[in-house]
């Protein structure tokens, strides 16, 4: 018994030995590849980290924006290439092709469950940060902006060209273009100019061949599937050409809270009536958090936060609010006049004053272990649905809700022009935040199922058939895809909550364009299933 116990860990060591080896023989083949094709005129070898490499660390943690993915169990990638010409990214997806190796695309590092920079198996990543550039031309109000750049940088190259402008993105100034362009990518321009992807007009890439692609090369099918269906799925996108959009010499913001015992409650009722439905140039986010009371001691209770952006000076502002929010209360005081790139800094919680160059930073004001999930509602919250919102918040402690509204410009679009599909019919969306600063797996288990208890309360409020997602607010719990036999019906169960109908015709050109499924990942669009003729 004790010698065939023996037998038997020896061969799982020598066959451990052989796979490593093997292993290491695939990347160093790999390796070798990529340099066999580097371009004279664009050497690859500087864009290469391996663990060998004295900086390898810092380049994979400097785009890492969750922590949970940053610990020493986190798997890392066998190699980083930090693409600096397009070259380098035909020569990474030809080799990793031909090697059978899994690449990540990252261009940001803001994936919420670090799907970009992590992998089960061996992989390596293909990392956009140097591709950075941003073109804009105010004459004809377009611009390209190469995947790497940051929403900061965009916001900022805009305005400096023109105060008359600016773009429709997220409120986060260190996101990555990439993904937030491919997941669709909203803001708090929405309500006035839709998605980011709704104001796309071209973009370039590179396919499955090492094929360098624009809009009318790659055909119309597959410019619609990289503008909101996760172009990773498809293709490794460079660059996008956008409509820039007109914003007044000034907006106007406010922040202010009311806890429940400052009647939020009859604040949210009314809110839940009106943000969806009033003027498009205002956008007003409601934020629910866990406080102590001031006036129960001893006692938490809920606070509201409504934080907003005008399109205008703070008289008409008032006016609306006066007419159509009277219940918020707002005050002239409340009220902030600046410009729009000003109020991107408000917005992200930089203090008063700062200098609007502090966009250009790409260093995250803060860094946290952190869980998301999001949802849609589509008719309002009845009053007892809200208390009991607030008794299950306080018993959590923890998660926050974000309630962002739509209506406006939303509503105006088919939901099949874009493959996100949440459009006519959705109130507004919530985010679920959780975020915590200590280390460990039991740690983060216990604080992604607090996430989860709050998610699982708020089902009777939300959409159903499906439970709709957003897919810039990467969610593994609603499913992992394995990318085996059983893609197509792994790929659907979460499919079909990012993208409803629009589901199968995005599994339909991936079908087409990347029959093999090469650009894969846990939540990538899979290809229909081989059958037998």
């Amino acid at each position: 018994m004790l010698r065939s116990k023996m037998f038997a860990l020896l061969l799982l060591f020598l066959l451990s030995i052989s796979w490593e080896a093997t292993s290491d023989l695939a990347h160093e083949n790999f390796l070798q590849c990529l340099l066999n094709h580097s371009q004279p005129s664009y050497p690859i070898s500087t864009a290469i980290y391996t663990p060998n490499n004295d900086s390898y660390s810092s380049v994979l943690q400097s785009y890492i924006r969750n922590l949970r993915f940053n610990m020493s169990t986190t798997p890392k990638p066998f190699l980083i290439l930090t693409a600096l010409h397009e070259s380098h990214v035909q020569a990474a997806i030809i080799c990793a092709r031909e090697h059978n190796l899994q690449m990540k695309i990252r261009s940001g590092g803001h994936d919420y469950e670090g799907v970009s920079y992590v992998s089960d198996v061996p992989f390596f990543v293909l990392d956009m940060f140097n591709l950075r550039s941003i073109d804009v031309d105010v004459s004809s109000e377009t611009a390209w902006i190469q995947v790497g750049a940051t929403l900061g940088e965009v916001y900022y190259r805009v305005s400096e060209k023109s105060k008359a402008h600016g773009f429709p993105a997220g409120v986060c100034p260190t996101v990555g273009v990439g993904g937030h362009f491919g997941g669709g990518g909203y803001g708090n321009m929405m309500r006035k100019y839709g998605l980011s992807v709704d104001n796309i007009i071209d973009a370039k890439m590179v396919d499955v061949n090492g094929r360098l692609l624009d809009r009318k090369s790659m055909g119309e099918d597959l410019f619609w599937a990289i503008t909101g269906g996760g172009g990773s799925s498809f293709g490794v996108v460079l660059a996008y050409k956008i409509n820039i959009v007109r914003v007044p010499e000034v907006v106007t913001v406010f922040r202010v809270r009311r806890t429940v015992d400052q009647n939020a409650t009859d604040i949210v009722e009314q809110w839940q009536q009106v943000a969806y439905n009033i003027d498009d140039d205002l956008f007003i986010r409601l934020t629910m958090d866990v406080v102590n009371s001031t006036t129960r001691i001893g006692e938490n209770t809920v606070r509201t936060t409504f934080r907003a952006l005008f399109l205008g000076d703070s008289e008409r502002l008032l006016s609306i609010m006066n007419a159509s929010f009277p219940k918020l209360g707002l005050l002239r005081s409340d009220c902030i006049e600046m410009s729009w790139l000003e109020s991107v800094l408000f917005w992200t919680d930089f203090p008063l004053g700062t200098p609007t160059d502090a966009l250009l930073s790409r260093t995250p004001q803060s860094l946290v272990y952190l869980k998301r999930k999001s949802d849609y509602v589509q008719k309002p919250i009845p009053r007892d649905g809200l208390e009991g919102i607030w008794k299950k918040m306080i018993e959590l402690q923890v998660p926050q809700l974000t309630f962002n509204p739509y209506g406006g410009k939303m509503w105006e679009i088919p939901a099949t022009e874009r493959p996100f599909p949440h459009r006519a019919g959705n109130l507004w969306k919530i985010q679920y935040a959780t975020n915590w600063n200590e280390g460990g797996q039991e740690v983060a288990n216990y604080y992604i199922d607090l996430t989860r208890q709050l998610y699982s309360y708020m089902t009777p409020f939300v959409s159903k058939n499906p439970r709709q997602a957003f897919l810039n607010y990467r969610d593994l719990d609603l499913g992992i895809n394995h990318n085996g036999k059983e893609s197509y019906l792994e790929g659907r169960v979460y499919g079909i909550k990012y993208f409803e109908k629009n589901f199968n015709r995005l599994v339909k050109i991936k079908t087409r364009v990347d029959p093999g499924n090469f650009f894969r990942n846990e939540q990538s669009i899979p290809t229909f299933p081989y059958r037998k003729k």
